[in-house]
């Protein structure tokens, strides 16, 4: 894997993606400390694999229910304003669980309701997020290039905060990690306040929200290049999730380790992540990411089984590690796709239905990671959903050809493909 460092950086030459990049790279270090004490005070209170499938689930619900709103706010209204109050409100619930902590009047309940209340922000936060990416860059030329840097940073961040995490944990208690985690929101809202973007256009009226829900779902499912890339993605988020969520349990009983044990698992997926993000952050052009996608989404799935039947640490690390390349590939070239292919009065709307294919999947991944694992173990589990993300990869290389068939005429009219 060649990386061609000429083209790595270039969409940080934006002024507005430049600050977003600085000041989203300290909030998501926080994040992912977060997360990962959130999972090891989960799993250390109740020491149950189900409660973990459990609360997995109350983060992310909201999400399915919520997003495809989201993305009809996106398409109306200014979204870096948006982006300032959903940032605000992620800092206030890290603010309530640092002090539940510190006050040692924490219960897995109130972790229940305050994931739930996360996943409400983040229902919104996403797919606005993903399509504020465009307003930030002024040659449209960077488009990948900032997707995949936007996957990069998020892995970057992804490698450092659970080793921080696990540092913390061990030397302070999961309290600090969501002190620092509140703090961090400072940063990314500092960011976007600095930022100067053009001010959406107000039109007089707007048809009713149900109309343009409706639009919004009959023009993504009724293309189908845009309908099996959601729903390749889909699969592999599904099948994928358990391998996140029961990761304690490989951490403390199989590989009889601690919350470091659990952090460089957790850091090592980050740095597969984030080498997958840079091969996607050199590409010149979008051209190949039909195949891009199927090849990760087989990585991913070989990659889950052999991690489920590995009891050689140094061996689940490469495991793992290959994991991090197949998830962020596959997840960022599906991005790249759409947001290439979409139309811009339907961007919002579309980018909302890629975070519910990506993240409104997760609590039902959650849910039945959890369950599964408490009836037939975390192994059996993950080999069970390596194998469905290998069938869902086989199953989109038999679309390949009619999709590149349909995106050719739009590729053809921006000038990605000149016949």
């Amino acid at each position: 894997m060649k990386l061609n460092s000429s083209f790595l950086f270039r969409a940080l030459a934006n002024r507005n993606y430049r600050l977003f990049f600085t000041g989203q790279g300290i909030s998501l270090v926080g994040t992912w400390m977060q997360q990962v004490a959130m999972a090891w005070m989960i799993y250390r209170m109740s020491n149950s694999a189900f409660l973990l499938g459990v609360v997995g689930f109350a983060g992310q619900i909201p999400g399915f229910f919520l997003t495809p709103f989201a993305g009809i706010l996106a398409d109306r209204h200014d979204r870096r304003k948006m982006l300032v109050v959903t940032q605000a409100l992620s800092m206030l619930q890290a603010s309530i669980l640092t002090v539940l902590v510190f006050t040692k009047q924490i219960e897995i309940w109130h972790i229940f309701v305050l994931s739930a209340f996360m996943g409400i922000i983040n229902s919104f936060d996403i797919p606005i997020r993903q399509s504020f990416t465009i307003d930030m860059i002024e040659k449209k030329e960077d488009l990948g290039n900032a997707i995949a840097l936007n996957s990069s940073l998020f892995n970057i961040a992804r490698l450092i905060g659970p080793l921080a995490a696990g540092i913390l944990i061990a030397v302070a208690g999961e309290g600090v990690c969501f002190l620092l985690n509140a703090l961090s929101y400072l940063a990314v809202i500092a960011s976007l306040q600095l930022m100067t973007t053009t001010p959406k256009e107000k039109k007089a009226s707007h048809p009713h929200i149900f109309h343009e829900l409706k639009e919004g779902f009959v023009y993504a499912f009724g293309f189908m290049p845009i309908r099996v890339i959601l729903l390749a993605l889909a699969m592999v988020s599904l099948w994928g999730t358990p391998a996140q969520i029961l990761m304690p349990i490989f951490a403390k009983d199989i590989f009889h380790g601690g919350p470091q044990t659990l952090g460089i698992l957790a850091a090592m997926a980050g740095c597969g992540a984030l080498t997958g993000a840079f091969y996607l952050a050199q590409r010149k052009s979008v051209l190949g990411l039909g195949r891009v996608i199927f090849v990760s989404t087989l990585l991913f799935g070989f990659s889950v089984i052999l991690f489920s039947f590995s009891r050689i640490f140094w061996l689940s690390l490469i495991c793992i590690f290959c994991c991090g390349i197949g998830m962020m590939v596959q997840m960022a070239a599906c991005n790249t796709i759409l947001q290439t292919i979409v139309e811009e009065n339907k961007r919002g709307r579309v980018m909302s239905m890629f975070t519910l294919a990506f993240m409104g999947t997760v609590p039902f991944g959650s849910l039945i990671g959890g369950s599964l694992a408490h009836t037939i173990g975390a192994p059996l589990t993950l080999t069970f959903g390596g194998v469905c993300c290998i069938l869902g990869g086989l199953l989109f290389a038999r679309m390949l050809p009619r999709l590149k068939k349909e995106i050719r005429p739009i590729y053809i009219e921006k000038g990605i493909i000149i016949t």
